[in-house]
């Protein structure tokens, strides 16, 4: 298998929300002898505009961030009955980063204001309505450790701070400084990673106990890669270009190139988000 080397370098800032022409798809996945078996590619946005930043929110549903007639709103799709609808009412801002409350049916997502305010709002998909999850905190990304218990990447000027969130309490404590955008909790773990960044420039991934807090050096991602996921509790998936990589944190350190979907007619892979089964993969990518 080729190793991964060099990958592209950034274009923009890590936490805007460019409203670049992207679609999300999403795959059947399978552990291959020399690689990832990626079969039966779906669109599921097949929208212009700005599609992007997917959360499965069980086996067969995502939600993601999707253009509205000109605004970015909380779409959920149905893998089964191949139904889209819109979780929120429209609100003055965009919503962006959607994912679903970890043990009920509530929606968080990032919502961005027209005049810059950036905060992290709690929707209801019964209603439609909407209220702030935690005042004065400028979240540009997160992720749920549980219902009470998140990470998030705070703005910081032009860097981002790693906090820890206690839903309950309302509070954020700071935990590390210039951080990266991608969170995730690793599967059937009590850990969650992140990103920071180094004295080059480039991403180190670390695993952070949530019961301890204490943190543990993974791997460097590739350099121009923000975005990665863990299909299992041991391995780490990456897109660049039409391709995808692996890194196995039981194997050798090194990322691995474990499938191209340049027959699907995509490019520039970013976001992905894996379903709690691990049998779905699900993509932001351009259209060739």
């Amino acid at each position: 298998m080729k190793k991964l080397l060099f990958l592209f370098i950034l274009a923009t800032s890590p936490f805007t929300f460019a409203q670049e022409n992207t679609e999300v798809y999403v795959f059947d996945i399978a552990p291959a002898y020399e690689g990832l078996q990626v079969l039966n590619a779906r669109n599921i946005s097949n929208n212009e505009g700005y599609d992007n930043q997917p959360s499965f929110i069980s086996n067969e549903k995502l939600v993601f961030a999707g253009n509205n007639n000109g605004q970015t709103d909380i779409s959920e799709y149905d893998l089964t009955s191949k139904l889209q609808k819109w979780v929120n009412q429209k609100t003055e801002g965009g919503e962006y980063s959607p994912q679903k409350f970890p043990s009920n049916e509530d929606v968080a997502a990032v919502r961005l204001d027209k005049d810059g305010l950036q905060r992290l709002y709690r929707y209801s998909p019964a209603t439609g309505k909407s209220s702030e999850i935690i005042k004065d905190l400028q979240v540009a990304y997160f992720a749920f450790y549980n219902d009470k218990k998140m990470l998030a990447t705070v703005l910081d000027g032009d860097k981002m701070d790693l906090v820890l969130i206690d839903v309950a309490s309302k509070t954020a404590d700071t935990l590390f400084y210039n951080a990266g955008r991608s969170l995730q909790k690793v599967p059937k773990t009590n850990t969650m990673s992140y990103t920071l960044v180094n004295d080059e420039g480039n991403l180190d991934l670390y695993l952070l106990d949530m019961d301890s807090l204490e943190n543990f050096f993974v791997t460097q991602l590739p350099i121009g890669i923000q975005d990665y996921v863990w299909i299992n509790d041991t391995q780490i998936l990456v897109g660049s270009g039409s391709s995808l990589f692996m890194y196995d944190t039981l194997g050798e350190p090194e990322w691995n190139k474990v499938a191209s979907l340049s027959d699907y007619g995509i490019k520039n892979i970013s976001r992905m988000a894996i379903s709690p089964d691990g049998r779905k993969l699900a993509l932001v990518a351009e259209e060739n």
